[in-house]
């Protein structure tokens, strides 16, 4: 099946951007990777075992383990995430 013939008199499609429910999520875009590092830079590992108490950030961590679990543990993540965004908005508080 051949696909209808493009219309000259139209436009092309307009690239596609983002839905309008993710325009101000400060998450998008951004990989669990990405997030898992900024929080080890502000916080250090002891730090952030102390807020997310999880083995993966308190008994040998790494970025890899980190996001082996992370990845599988719903729960996890979202807190991982909620983190993340305190930290945004704590330092956007404190100002440059």
């Amino acid at each position: 099946m051949q696909a209808p013939p493009s219309n000259p008199d139209q436009p092309p499609n307009p690239p596609s951007s983002p839905p309008a429910s993710q325009a101000r999520n400060p998450l998008h875009g951004l990989t669990l990777e990405a997030i898992v590092t900024a929080l080890v830079a502000h916080y250090g590992w002891a730090g952030l075992g102390e807020r997310i108490p999880v083995r993966c950030f308190t008994s040998d961590p790494s970025i890899a383990s980190s996001l082996k679990f992370l990845r599988k543990t719903p729960w996890a993540r979202e807190k991982v995430e909620g983190l993340y965004l305190f930290m945004l908005r704590d330092a956007r508080r404190k100002g440059p």
